[in-house]
């Protein structure tokens, strides 16, 4: 049953959420630093939250087809509003590992459950739009958080800290008076039935968009963990004007996702935005080759960040309609494969830096051709499936 209201409310929901995330990512290297970190006990730190969603993701995605939506996400952003506060009064490094796992563990369940919750209240064919409002809502609030967080890190290091705890603290006030349940108490038993094993969304032709999302997240951190590098060779670019990029870079992806999607897979469907978006982000890739200024890093960026923006929601958007298990299973389950992505990239787009500047991003290219050739073999079973 859709619902126009609801919609709206989590977008503020996903945005102030991620505005919490924004907040801290410019702060936290510095703030473990100043704790004695090194270097590999920083990559450490980043490398264990991703490590939690991934075990983590599927698991709520399965509880919320079984309890509900709003229970499952009120514990995600809860968790998530303790670790920050944690990390602000965190005086040792363990206890920033302690934050980092806890928050890791709980809003895991943040991702899946909004994912679950736009197919529970959109129709079919307004899917894709729903999908692309909540990755609009995420890319804008990592647009805004850095920026948030750099400026009130110059009067305290822990301040942006207890200000995404305040953040999250406001996102559970407005989910507990102004979300409602999305899962219909007639379908309950269906989803606890179809929530069985985490692993019932992993089958069919399915699974192939599992492994899709794979190839897409692990491309993506592979070039935000080397593309600071790259210009800083390339082009001398400091760390103000790649701020300026990466926002520029957000709000070209979130325009798309929040103005584009729904129009898109509602004309075409689902599967042409896909191979489409990895058509462009392939495109982009290999214009960043030729990054020389300030100006051509912003536009080659934002091409590519364009094309991987449309991507995400319609995949999302394609599983929840085809697949077999509950919208909550699934959708968690996409999110674990998304985290596994980001838990390879950056070191393995580090290690090809190391070889050439260049290969991270031919290396992307290459893994877009192989994420198109992926989705024709989704269709192609797909096509069996449906004949039979």
């Amino acid at each position: 049953m859709e619902t126009k209201k609801a919609l709206p409310i989590l977008f503020l929901v996903m945005f102030l959420v991620m505005i919490g995330f924004g907040i801290i990512i410019p702060v936290l290297p510095f703030y473990a630093e100043e704790m004695g970190a090194s270097p590999t006990q920083l990559g450490l730190l980043m490398a264990v939250y991703s490590l939690m969603q991934l075990i983590f993701a599927p698991v709520w995605g399965k509880l919320s087809d079984r309890i509900g939506r709003k229970p499952i996400m009120m514990i995600g952003i809860a968790g998530l509003s303790l670790s920050f506060f944690i990390q602000a009064m965190a005086t040792e490094l363990w206890m920033l590992f302690a934050a980092r796992i806890i928050g890791g563990v709980l809003s895991s369940a943040n991702m899946p459950t909004a994912m679950a919750y736009v197919a529970d209240v959109t129709t079919p064919e307004n899917r894709g739009k729903g999908m692309g409002i909540v990755g609009a809502a995420v890319g804008l609030g990592f647009v805004f958080g850095p920026a948030i967080g750099g400026i009130f890190s110059k009067s305290s290091m822990s301040m942006p800290f207890y200000l995404a705890g305040a953040s999250s603290l406001i996102t559970l006030v407005i989910i507990f008076f102004f979300l409602k349940e999305s899962l219909q108490k007639d379908n309950n038993a269906a989803n606890q039935n179809k929530a069985e094993s985490r692993w019932k969304a992993f089958t069919g032709p399915a699974s192939v968009l599992f492994l899709l999302q794979l190839l897409i997240s692990l491309s993506l951190s592979g070039l935000e963990a080397t593309f600071a590098y790259f210009a800083a060779q390339k082009a001398g670019l400091g760390a103000t004007q790649l701020g300026y990029i990466f926002m520029i870079m957000g709000f070209a992806g979130a325009l798309v996702q929040g103005g584009m999607v729904g129009r898109l897979t509602k004309k075409y469907g689902e599967g042409k935005v896909i191979q489409g978006g990895i058509v462009v982000s392939a495109i982009g890739f290999g214009l960043i080759l030729f990054v020389d200024s300030f100006t051509t890093a912003a536009i080659f960026l934002s091409i590519f960040g364009i094309g991987n923006g449309v991507i995400r929601p319609s995949v999302s958007s394609l599983l929840t309609k085809t697949t077999d298990a509950g919208h909550g299973s699934a959708t968690g389950l996409l999110s674990s494969f998304d985290s596994l992505g980001r838990i390879i990239g950056p070191p393995l787009g580090g290690w090809l830096f190391s070889l050439s500047i260049g290969l991270p991003y031919i290396s992307g290219a290459i893994i877009s051709v192989m994420a198109l050739v992926l989705y024709q073999f989704y269709r192609t079973k797909a096509l069996v499936v449906k004949t039979n």
